[in-house]
């Protein structure tokens, strides 16, 4: 025997007459915000007059005053929780149809109020376009028990009839507004995936601009740089050295331009699967600014094994490289002094140059083009500070504080 059905209409119907309301959905109002303002003081005014007519037909059917009382406030309270809480409002429509039904006068063919039998007619069409469908199953079978034990025999057909419709309109309608959602959200997806396309085909054009620009001139300046010494006659030993480490130099910023590459080509860039630099490949940055004439001291603190994350050092990396670039181009001759400082949490990154021995202006964030933009973004993206600027002796430093997490460290 199959037992999920019987387990879904159980749970269907602890939903129905005990679990949460309803999902809330958008006010019908929210269309219209001219009149939203003026819906809760009409709406009140319309459950007043409600209330007061109940309260004038309980009270002409020989009801004590308190009673008629209680019975109009039943009456009104499922419409003031209809709003918001569809399946409550239609709990207490229920309540009320069995409870004030005592009093009618044996003449009538109806034995409930005109206010609650049209209040409820509305709280069932308003329910039934809200829940699901073994729930809406429960309502309307618990709803047709005031029917067959109140209601005149000769009536019961023509209400059974109205629940069996507002089931059917009120399930066509949830239906509809469910399609509408669901290609609502179909066409959202459809156009983050243009999106998607097109920020991926400008990575892609923005990958072939560079390439054609940068790249071609990079390969042409290390073939010249490594062929020079066959080329000229006489070169000096030193003059050689200086074309070997330009050479290297080229051949560094084509590997570094090819991952760039790779990464504005795909999606996601994934893992890496070349090293990337470090805190330790300071030491080689600097020796290489000296050889290409740049007087450079390095002053770096002592780093523990994963003390300092790869993100973080990479960081450091590209803004000393930054920074030395700089100083090379727009202070030439003047002593660069670099930095690196890993505190408890925080690693100091400090690249300093003195005023140059000719009369130049220092450089300035907007002399070093988009380098110290690009310094910024690194410190930035890794939830630290950078600062830039002149120095009072006409010098230059930029500094960078960079946080890191001392349990986790590189993970």
């Amino acid at each position: 025997m199959n037992r999920q059905p019987i387990a879904v209409a159980l749970r269907a119907l602890r939903q129905t007459l005990l679990g949460p309301d309803a999902p809330a959905e958008r006010p019908l109002l929210a269309r219209w915000p001219r009149v939203a303002p003026y819906a809760t003081p009409v709406g009140l005014l319309a459950a007043l007059g409600l209330f007061l007519i109940t309260l004038n037909v309980e009270s002409s059917w020989g009801l004590p005053t308190p009673i008629a009382v209680l019975f109009a406030v039943l009456t009104v309270a499922p419409l003031l929780t209809l709003p918001r809480r569809p399946l409550l409002a239609w709990r207490l429509t229920v309540l009320a149809l069995l409870i004030c039904t005592f009093n009618a006068p044996d003449d009538r063919s109806w034995p409930w109020t005109p206010p609650l039998a049209l209040g409820s007619v509305a709280v069932l069409a308003v329910v039934v376009a809200r829940v699901d469908r073994p729930v809406l199953i429960w309502v309307v079978l618990i709803s047709t028990v005031p029917v067959f034990s109140l209601v005149h025999p000769d009536n019961r057909i023509p209400v059974l009839l109205l629940l069996g419709a507002l089931a059917i309109v009120g399930d066509l309608i949830r239906r509809n507004r469910l399609s509408r959602h669901a290609l609502a959200a179909q066409t959202e997806l459809s156009e983050r995936e243009q999106e998607r396309r097109g920020v991926l085909e400008e990575r892609a054009r923005i990958a072939r601009e560079m390439h054609d620009v940068v790249a071609h001139h990079m390969s042409l300046i290390a073939v010249q740089a490594e062929t020079a010494p066959y080329r000229l006659t006489d070169v000096p030993a030193p003059a050689a050295a200086e074309f070997v480490a330009i050479a290297g130099s080229a051949r560094d910023a084509l590997t570094d331009m090819r991952r760039l590459l790779g990464v504005l080509r795909s999606e996601s860039t994934g893992p890496q699967t070349a090293p990337q630099p470090d805190l330790t490949d300071l030491g080689a940055m600097v020796d290489t600014a000296r050889r290409a004439g740049l007087p450079v001291t390095l002053d770096a603190g002592p780093v523990d094994d994963g003390q300092v994350p790869a993100p973080v050092g990479l960081a450091a990396y590209r803004i000393v490289q930054e920074g030395l670039a700089n100083a090379a181009r727009h202070a030439a001759g003047a002593t660069v002094r670099v930095t690196v400082r890993p505190g408890r949490s925080t690693l100091t990154v400090r690249v300093q140059n003195a005023p140059p021995d000719d009369v130049r202006a220092p450089h300035t964030e907007a002399g070093a083009g988009h380098g110290l933009t690009g310094m910024r973004e690194r410190a930035t993206s890794l939830g630290g500070t950078f600062t830039a600027g002149p120095l009072p002796d006409g010098g230059y430093a930029v500094a960078a504080e960079l946080p890191y997490d001392v349990e986790g460290g590189d993970r």
